[in-house]
C-alpha cells in the first residue's frame, strides 16, 4: 500500500466520500441504495453460515451506511492512515453488517463475505482488528467499545489531531457499568471529537430492554454526564447525516437512534426471537424479495 507523503495528498485521501458533496436528496438516494445492498448481504451471509445476529445487523445498517458512505474520513486503500477517523462497533455481535459495509466500501473483497463464520475465516462472529482491514477494535464482550472510543478521542486531543471517533452501542449493552464510567470521563474531558450512537431498538436477547433493566429517560441520563444528546429516527438517512456532521459545541455527542430491530424485513421487524435466529431457505428468498 502507498502511504500519502504530503499534507495535500493526505487531505485528498482522507476527504469524506463523494456522497458528502451531493445535495440532500441525491445523498439520501445513494445511502438508501447502499443500505439495501448491506441488508441483502447480511441476509445472504447469515443464511449461508447458519449463524449470526440478524435483528441487530438490520437495525444498525442505516447508521453504518451513513457513516461509511457519507461521513467518515477514511482511505480503504490504506486503512491505518494515522489521521483517519475511527469507527468502533461496540455491539460486536453485529459483525455481518460491519463486514458487508467494509466490503462494499472497498476495505476487503466482496467475495470474502462468502467465508463468514467458516473455519479459519478472518470474518468470524466478532470483528478482529488483526484480521480485517477497517476494524479498529476487537469487540464482542459488551461494554468495551465506549471505553476504547474514549481512549481514541483522548489520543486525538493529545496529538492535536483532527480525527474523530464514532462508536455504535447497543441499548441493552448500556446495562454494563463500564459505559457510564467512560461517559463520565468523556463528559469531564469535553471530548467534542467523540460521537456515541445508541442503536435504540428496545430489544435485547430474550426480552425488551425496559422489561430487563429500565433505561429511560435515556437522553436525560447522557445529558447529565455532560454530553450533547440528540434523539432521531435511526432509519432517517438525512437526520443521521445531519446529526453526525453538525457543528461541535465543546461536548461529546450522543445520538440516540430510534431503530427497529430487523428493519427492512416484515416478518423479522420488532420480534425478540430474531435477535439470534437464522432464517430458513424460504425465509431468505422472501427477505431478498422484500429488499428488491
Amino acid at each position: 500500500m502507498t502511504v500519502p507523503t504530503t499534507d495535500a495528498e493526505l487531505s485528498t485521501k482522507l476527504a469524506p466520500p463523494l456522497s458528502a458533496t451531493l445535495d440532500s436528496t441525491a445523498r439520501v438516494d445513494l445511502l438508501r441504495k447502499e443500505a439495501t445492498r448491506i441488508r441483502r448481504s447480511v441476509i445472504e451471509m447469515i443464511g449461508r453460515a447458519r449463524m449470526g445476529h440478524i435483528g441487530g445487523d438490520l437495525s444498525t445498517t442505516d447508521i453504518l451506511a451513513t457513516l461509511f458512505f457519507a461521513v467518515l474520513r477514511i482511505d480503504p486503500s490504506n486503512p491505518t492512515t494515522p489521521e483517519r477517523d475511527r469507527f468502533i462497533l461496540s455491539k460486536g455481535h453485529c459483525a455481518a453488517a460491519l463486514y458487508s459495509t467494509l466490503a462494499l466500501r472497498g476495505f476487503l473483497p466482496v467475495e470474502a463475505l462468502s467465508t463468514f463464520m467458516q473455519p479459519l475465516s478472518a470474518l468470524n462472529g466478532h470483528p478482529n482488528r488483526r484480521k480485517v482491514p477497517g476494524v479498529e477494535a476487537n469487540t464482542g464482550p459488551l461494554g468495551h467499545g465506549l471505553p476504547i472510543a474514549v481512549g481514541s478521542a483522548v489520543a486525538s486531543k493529545l496529538k492535536s489531531s483532527q480525527w474523530r471517533t464514532f462508536v455504535v452501542l447497543g441499548d441493552g449493552e448500556l446495562q454494563e457499568g463500564s459505559n457510564w464510567e467512560a461517559a463520565m470521563c468523556a463528559g469531564h474531558r469535553r471530548l467534542d471529537n467523540l460521537v456515541a450512537i445508541v442503536d435504540r431498538n428496545r430489544l435485547q436477547q430474550g426480552a425488551r430492554t425496559e422489561d430487563t433493566n429500565q433505561l429511560e429517560p435515556l437522553a436525560s441520563r447522557w445529558t447529565s454526564f455532560g454530553w450533547e444528546t440528540v434523539e432521531i429516527d435511526g432509519h432517517d438517512l438525512a437526520a443521521l447525516y445531519d446529526a453526525f456532521t453538525s457543528p461541535r459545541i465543546g461536548k461529546p455527542k450522543c445520538v440516540i437512534a430510534k431503530t427497529v430491530k430487523g428493519k427492512g424485513i416484515s416478518f423479522i421487524e420488532d420480534r425478540v426471537e430474531w435477535h439470534h435466529k437464522v432464517p430458513t431457505v424460504e425465509q431468505i428468498e422472501l427477505a431478498l424479495k422484500e429488499l428488491a
